[in-house]
């Protein structure tokens, strides 16, 4: 049995946060701000594994107010979502993810950020895809103020 499962996430940027993605810290003069440590690749990996499970999204496993995940590296986020899967029998078979960020430039940190994807979920590197796009200078996250990421995966029982 196959399931695939979407997740999106956005973070606003801020000064005096450090900027995580796919559990990489990328030299930026601002982070994403959030309960956890932010990091919006991880959190949309979370969801779409989340959601292939047909369990919600990672607020129903951590509420954002609830202070004893007050920032809660988001690497446990993911783990809990594998867990549960592997629970219910299923294993993930490959990840497909999309960051959008106007700046900085994340295409040098694309093997870093699949590496450390490979490391945390346990696939192989060569089924995790990740990608950047801008938005052109279009809304808060073409205007620098923010960050999302989409991810698609499928989960094979």
């Amino acid at each position: 049995m196959n399931r695939v499962g979407i997740g999106y996430d956005i973070h606003r940027l801020v000064e005096g946060r450090r900027l995580l993605l796919g559990g990489v810290d990328i030299p930026h003069e601002k982070g994403l701000l959030g309960h956890s440590d932010a990091d919006v690749l991880l959190h949309a990996v979370s969801d779409a594994i989340l959601g292939a499970l047909s369990h919600g999204d990672i607020g129903v496993y951590f509420p954002p107010d609830d202070e004893k995940y007050k920032d809660m590296q988001s690497s446990i986020i993911l783990k809990k979502a594998l867990s549960l899967a592997a629970q219910e029998g299923f294993h993930l078979v490959n990840i497909d993810c999309v960051i959008i960020a106007q700046k900085p430039v994340l295409s040098k940190y694309y093997k870093q950020i699949i590496d450390s994807l490979s490391g945390i979920t346990g696939l192989l590197p060569s089924f995790i895809s990740v990608k950047a796009k801008t938005n052109e200078g279009l809304d808060a996250i073409g205007r620098g103020e923010a960050i999302a990421a989409y991810a698609v995966v499928m989960m094979n029982k």
